[in-house]
């Protein structure tokens, strides 16, 4: 029995000693995957636990133009951080602090008292200026820091406003490019991170975490700052002398596509966008806006009729009597009692609406219809910009004679100016529709290499190279002897349309004397660099005709644009034919050499600007041989032969 007993007690020893063992075994195994699997995980979240972190902004990436010249950057503007729990003497502390940063003693002392492990003194303490943030260092006040940060600058104020957008106080994009590429230009943000305890004290024995931001793509624009400076010259001038309602320009290379400027008006500084009115900030006006095109549209329709084949601009002729009947209505020409009889090239330089009216009826409303939708209207162009629209085309089962006659010449449909300006592109180029676009390349803001370049888009070829020299020649006729005559520059072959076109008013009838004049160019006539779209809404106190008021404009800024590309002049195209009261432009004389006592009988019609002594002229500005308006001022230096 004893014996027995003494078995059970083993036993049982065994039982508990082999528990045990168990357990310890257990514990010795989560022990091991505690130390040696989850330690990392384990550290992390202690850390994370005793860290306190101040974040570093990324620099946002610069934008720049096709040559570097900077549009937007970054300006160094601190940020002040407050730890509540490493703040020695709260009271202090605020009353220094809001004596430098220019806020309430309250509200600092407010920040200091916050159960919150950091805190940003704000708005009087966010992205301040550094002579600030100097005098913030200077204190040494504990559990006061200060961090990097920087604020979005746009050094030229309104220029490209509605391109370049802007970015709001935490340096997002919120319009435009700056939106449209937020991830390539925002960057990562970095920290340094120092430990504390569960009072918030500093840890001393353990260094602080530097993770360093990394910053965001530069983006170079195909933007040329010497076309966009000519641009919003001209826009300025053009606002300030008509008083309209609004204006826009584009210029693109119709080469491949690529946006060389844009602007409209009105216009707004980026950086004080909060000021204006969102429907001015958040409408690019050469992308959003829609209307009848008027004149401009006849490119399209003269395009299609040549490549068809069903008329010849020399040989066949059209008498207008101002008025053509369709379907029962009576549609009239601009010029009351028509312009007679002309041959079709005649028809395209008076832009007689009857003739290109017959011009659309000789091509078919389905032949038309598809031209207009290959050159790219009723459809976005694809342009790299936010808001853009699609324009309003007839539906082709509602087309009736009436609406094929107002569509020949541009009325009754809607279109946007980016569209214009990429299909005449295309119908002088040699045929091929781009689409357009605005950002060149992202470069490396290290080492300024490469990082993500755009290719031109060729969607199609639209019409024959062929076609598309006729198309040229006749337009240039336009500018040298038809209603494009203001855009005529001498030495360089212009060609071009005007367009004047109606608005709708609320009651959907056509308002009076209010009217979107525009004009589209493109240089050198017979190799294209440049195509420039102008169009001003509702010009005051002239009149609103597109060849009046924005074909002038257009000449300026190509003839100022080839100059600054270094574009050559041309001395082989067509004559411009001067009609009262326009004077030909006189050719400067070559005066260097002669007598002071000389000149009266070389300058009857030019005026001087002597400067200098002596009794020779040694040199003089324009050169001999160039042309300008009579009346002009010539700069002639004297000096000793």
């Amino acid at each position: 029995m004893k014996r027995v007993t003494n078995i059970m007690i083993q036993r049982r020893i065994v039982t508990v000693f082999l528990f045990a063992l168990i357990v310890v075994a257990v514990i010795a195994v989560r022990l091991g995957y505690v130390q040696f699997v989850l330690s990392d995980f384990l550290i992390e979240e202690a850390e994370e636990l005793w860290s306190r972190d101040i974040v570093f902004e990324p620099e946002r990436g610069r934008i720049v133009d096709v040559n570097e010249e900077v549009l937007a950057e970054n300006v160094s503007a601190p940020t002040i951080m407050v730890v509540p729990r490493q703040v020695e003497n709260p009271e202090k502390t605020a009353e220094q602090l809001a004596d430098v940063l220019e806020m309430s003693y309250d509200s600092a002392l407010e920040a200091m008292q916050k159960n919150e492990r950091i805190v940003i003194l704000q708005p009087e303490g966010r992205k301040i200026s550094e002579e600030k943030a100097m005098a913030v260092q200077m204190l040494d006040l504990a559990g006061i820091y200060i961090a990097d940060d920087s604020i979005r600058h746009y050094p030229n104020g309104a220029y490209l406003s509605h391109v370049l957008g802007f970015s709001g106080v935490d340096n997002q994009g919120l319009t435009g490019l700056e939106l449209m590429y937020e991830d390539m230009l925002s960057g990562t943000e970095g920290s340094l991170s120092f430990y504390s305890d569960a009072k918030g004290q500093r840890m001393e024995r353990m260094a602080d975490k530097y993770t360093p931001p990394v910053d965001g793509y530069d983006l170079q624009l195909t933007i040329d700052s010497r076309v966009q400076t000519i641009m919003e010259r001209e826009l300025d001038i053009a606002e300030e002398k008509y008083n309209p309602d609004g204006a826009i320009a584009i210029a693109v290379n119709p080469k491949d596509g690529s946006v060389l400027g844009m602007s409209s008006r009105p216009n707004f500084d980026p950086a004080n966008y909060q000021e204006i009115s969102a429907e001015v900030y958040n409408r690019n006006l050469p992308i959003w806006s829609t209307y009848e095109p008027g004149s401009t549209f006849k490119i399209i329709t003269l395009a299609a009729a040549l490549e068809e084949g069903v008329v010849d601009l020399e040989e066949d002729e059209y008498v207008d009597d101002g008025a053509i009947e369709v379907g029962g209505t009576e549609l009239h020409c601009w010029k009351k009692g028509g312009h007679g009889h002309q041959t079709f090239l005649e028809v395209v330089q008076n832009s007689c609406n009857p003739g290109f009216i017959v011009l659309g009826q000789k091509i078919g409303k389905e032949k038309l219809f598809s031209y207009i939708d290959q050159f790219g209207f009723g459809q976005k162009t694809g342009i790299d910009l936010q808001g853009e629209a699609t324009g309003i085309m007839f539906d082709l089962d509602n087309v009736g004679p009436v609406e094929l006659a107002t569509t020949s010449f541009g009325q009754g449909v809607s279109v946007t100016p980016i569209q214009q300006v990429m299909a005449v592109s295309a119908a002088v180029n040699g045929g091929y529709l781009y689409e357009p676009y605005v950002a060149k390349t992202f470069l490396d803001p290290v080492n300024g290499e490469e990082v993500n370049k755009s290719e031109p888009v060729m969607k199609q070829r639209i019409i024959s190279s062929e076609t598309s020299e006729e198309v040229r020649e006749a337009l240039e006729s336009v500018v040298a002897l038809g209603t494009g005559r203001g855009a005529y520059v001498d030495g360089y072959r212009i060609g071009g349309k005007t367009g004047t076109a109606q608005k709708v008013g609320e009651n959907g009838r056509y308002l009076e004397n209010n009217h979107i004049v525009s004009f589209i160019g493109f240089a050198p006539a017979n190799d294209p660099e440049i195509v420039v779209y102008v169009a001003v809404d509702n010009p005051k106190d002239t009149v609103q005709f597109g060849g009046v008021v924005a074909a002038p404009i257009v000449g300026t800024i190509i003839e100022d644009s080839l100059r600054a590309l270094g574009v050559e002049r041309q001395e082989d195209g067509i004559e411009k034919e001067y009609e009262w009261p326009e004077a030909p432009p006189v050719e400067v004389p070559d005066l260097i050499g002669l007598k002071k006592a000389e000149l009266q009988e070389y300058l009857l019609s030019l005026e001087l600007d002597i400067i200098g002594e002596g009794d020779y002229i040694i040199d003089q500005a324009p050169e001999a041989g160039e042309k300008v308006e009579e009346g002009s001022k010539i700069r002639l230096v004297l000096g000793d032969k």
